[in-house]
């Protein structure tokens, strides 16, 4: 079983930054591709970016340039970090895992992940 846990949402203005953290554990971390998702009262799970085994990191269009995602397998953790938010990047966010194969095209399609967090509410007032 992996667990995976986020952590760091919040209440932010308009053009400030956050950076989401998300741990998981349970089997070794640098098998696991990690991707980002967000919830709104319209999108049931949108996705916001991904890193694959092999370092690519797709982005939604809606986030490109703002947001980044990194990961350091030595602290079992993938970071999210989002600039110059918006209010329309008010979401609860997840953090997913994904076993086995993984590209950027599968990477986007939330029904391939195998593990979800609990998410964490991210709030932007403008």
């Amino acid at each position: 079983q992996v667990q995976v846990v986020e952590s760091g949402g919040g209440l932010v203005q308009a053009g400030g930054s956050l950076r989401l953290s998300c741990a998981a554990s349970g089997r070794t971390f640098s098998t696991f591709a990690m991707g980002w998702f967000r919830r709104t009262p319209t999108k049931e799970r949108e996705f916001v970016a991904a890193i694959t085994l092999s370092g690519s990191t797709p982005y939604a269009d809606s986030v490109k340039g703002r947001f980044t995602i990194y990961r350091d397998n030595a602290k079992n953790t993938v970071w999210l970090q989002m600039n110059s938010l918006k209010p329309e990047d008010t979401a609860v966010y997840y953090c997913a895992v994904k076993l086995g194969f993984s590209d950027s095209a599968t990477m986007v399609q939330p029904d391939r992940y195998d593990y979800w967090g609990q998410g964490t509410q991210v709030t932007v007032s403008s």
